[in-house]
């Protein structure tokens, strides 16, 4: 077997005390297949299941015991078929012993591959473990699991366990249930074993590893306290996304008879001088090109390499800081995990001392970081120890990116404190809140954490597998429904909600709620504070009709309603323009008739045209219109109108209100539509 390779048993019990949980066991069997048909297609595949009704493996034949355990499979390369083959497993009628299914599995490895084959070899054991083991002809149980585990060892063999403890059906003894936990936890002593607790059907889709991803270091190298002492470290990736596979576009064109047909899309690159010659440039005729205004500037790949910033591969503590001052939401990428280079001892010994202070006294360390030579950006980030509880795993560090000022953005909320007291929660609302607040904890202290994330599968991924494996079978395949398991991760828990009803009821009754008019994505900027002069009647939130936003045109029936549905259009890119553009001849037409209804009626539009260029950014245009009105009103002589404004106290729009605004605040509330006298006739 290649070094890269796995060679995998499943040991599946499928006796009655099963039989409710195997149609999970079945579809996370499947997806572990369906995973390794496209990942991993040259792993090898071997499946046994206990509590059968007849007995069907080597060992019973050749030395005789070993009951009730069939071999459904020999260990082959995984193919479709196994995939099927776990999909259908058989319901057995007797309880099974899963010592004995395990010493079958690691015979069966033992004589696939032997000692002197590289590779991996992994036992994968699926039960509730609350059947009884039969005891062993010489000594105790507890010898007999130390010995199994001391084999696995010798021979390289990986072991994991899935024990699923809801939902089984049978009467459950407690006694055997405490013991065989007891000779699970036996097997991580002396063998790479792990057993994981499952309590639903989704946390069983993610027990399952259903992928490996081999640890590769990113760093090897010092990390420097000082200029003269250092420390040998090495750097993994602690966790990492999965995605989706690499997908590659497939080729028909090749001849079926041709049997070595790669069916590879290439693609290829042909650069002229222009569109309409036939001349190819060769790779040393281009150049690169920047634009720069109407120009293009030529930079040569030496120029190139010369303006790149050098960087040196290496750690180096910056200083210490309280824990305190390094927030969770500052971390910015991946975690990685930083242990110390296991060849050397003073190195181990070195990282110990430092994490265990550093926990003692609450500190994490800034350190700069530079993962390989020549490397484009530097990295600061925080070391956090990560203190074992092992005596055989070293302490180490955890290391999170912290970000630059560049990086960091501000979302300024009002204080509650500015709010009157009319607005504020009173106790009773408080304490309806954080029971809202607690129902949703999906970590209560008497019960198990909902949803853990070592236990739950990303379900866009699943589904994309499962799609795959049908399209396999027949190109015109359905998408399937989704899956009752994956559905408590995308939707709202139904079960959470009917529990709480009465929480979420009480939440309902101490609020009264109103609806809120939605506004259209362009105009979600509000009034941070009420303009100068302005009503609070009048500062009300503009909203928009769609239905009305056909309108092209500011009518003289209503001005208001057809601007502001002019000025929410998107179908095109002048509709703001020719909205405020149209607002303002209406406006000045309104003046100009200079009748105390119409004046009302110009007032309404220009409070209107006001609103709207602080939502739309377009202070400049108020401004300068509003300038424009008040030359307009002297030149006219209406003196009646300039007093039916300055009764209103409009003002032009400040910077407060309008990022773009040239008007400072104080000019803006120093001017003032003054009234002219009144002339004699």
């Amino acid at each position: 077997m290649a070094r890269n390779r796995e060679g995998l048993v499943l040991l599946v019990d499928i006796g009655p005390a099963m039989h409710s949980v195997l149609p999970d066991v079945e579809k996370t069997c499947s997806l572990l297949m369906q995973k390794k048909l496209i990942y991993n297609k040259f792993d090898e595949v071997g499946i046994v299941v206990f509590g059968t009704q007849e007995t069907e493996n080597e060992l019973a034949r050749d030395i005789g015991g070993y009951e009730n355990i069939k071999v459904l499979r020999n260990i082959k390369v995984v193919d479709e078929l196994v995939v099927d083959l776990v999909k259908r497993l058989p319901r057995g009628p007797v309880a099974g012993d899963f010592l004995d299914a395990l010493i079958v599995g690691m015979d069966m490895l033992i004589k696939m591959y032997g000692a002197g084959q590289k590779g991996k070899k992994r036992l994968c054991l699926i039960t509730n473990a609350a059947c009884p083991t039969k005891d062993p002809f010489e000594g105790t149980k507890d010898e007999q699991v130390s010995t199994i585990a001391v084999k696995m060892a010798a021979e390289g063999i990986k072991m994991e366990s899935i024990v699923m403890r809801a939902d089984a059906s049978g009467d459950v003894d407690e006694k055997t249930i405490e013991e065989n936990d007891h000779l699970l936890s036996l097997f991580s002593t002396n063998a790479i074993a792990k057993t994981v607790y499952v309590e639903s059907p989704l946390s069983l889709l993610g027990s399952l590893k259903t992928r490996r991803v081999a640890p590769v270091t990113l760093f090897r190298g010092d990390l420097e306290i000082n200029p003269t002492m250092k420390i040998k470290v090495w750097v993994y990736k602690k966790v990492a996304e999965e995605r989706l596979p690499t997908l590659k576009m497939y080729s028909d064109k090749a001849p079926p008879s041709d049997k070595f047909a790669k069916h590879e899309v290439k693609i290829d690159y042909d650069y002229k001088v222009t569109a309409e010659t036939s001349e190819v440039l060769a790779p040393e005729e281009r150049i690169k090109g920047f634009r720069y205004g109407p120009h293009v500037i030529p930079i040569s790949p030496d120029e190139m390499e010369t303006l790149k910033f050098k960087t040196e591969k290496g750690m180096k503590l910056l200083g210490f800081t309280d824990a305190s001052n390094i927030l969770r939401h500052y971390y910015m990428k991946d975690v990685n995990i930083v242990v110390p280079d296991p060849s050397k001892e003073k190195s181990v010994i070195a990282v110990s001392a430092l994490a265990r202070e550093m926990r003692q006294t609450n500190k994490v360390a800034i350190v700069r970081c530079v993962w390989r030579n020549g490397q484009g950006n530097v990295v600061v980030g925080v070391l956090t120890p990560n203190v074992s509880e092992r005596d055989d795993t070293p302490d180490s560090f955890y290391f999170n990116v912290l970000p630059f000022a560049e990086d960091v953005r501000e979302f300024p909320f009002p204080s509650f404190s500015r709010f009157p007291a009319s607005l504020k929660p009173d106790e009773q609302q408080q304490a309806v809140a954080d029971n809202l607040v607690k129902m949703l904890d999906l970590a209560p202290s008497p019960k198990e954490e909902v949803l853990k994330p070592e236990l739950t599968p990303n379900p866009v991924l699943q589904r994309f597998y499962e799609y795959l494996e049908l399209k396999s079978k027949s190109t015109d395949a359905a998408l399937p429904p989704m899956d009752e398991a994956f559905k408590r991760t995308m939707e709202q828990d139904q079960e959470l909600s009917s529990s709480n009803k009465s929480i979420m009821d009480s939440f309902s009754g101490g609020f009264e709620v109103k609806e809120n008019p939605k506004l259209r994505k362009a105009s979600k900027r509000l009034l941070r504070d009420k303009p100068s002069g302005s009503d609070d009647e009048d500062n009300r939130m503009i909203t928009y009709n769609a239905n009305e936003n056909s309108i092209d045109t500011v009518g003289d029936a209503n001005p208001v309603q057809d601007f502001e549905a002019m000025i929410s259009r998107r179908d095109g890119n002048d509709w703001t323009d020719k909205a405020i553009s149209e607002m303002k001849k209406q406006i000045v037409k309104l003046v100009e008739d200079s009748t105390t209804d119409e004046g009302d009626k110009a007032l309404e539009c220009l409070l209107s045209l006001r609103k709207c260029c602080v939502l739309e950014q377009e202070p400049k245009q108020f401004n300068e219109f509003l300038n424009h009105l008040y030359e307009l009103c002297q030149e006219k002589k209406l003196s009646h109108f300039l007093e039916h404004f300055t009764s209103k106290k409009i003002t032009m729009i400040p910077k407060s209100e309008a990022a773009d605004s040239d008007v400072a605040d104080e000019e803006a509330a120093d001017f003032t539509l003054k009234q002219e006298p009144k002339l004699e006739t």
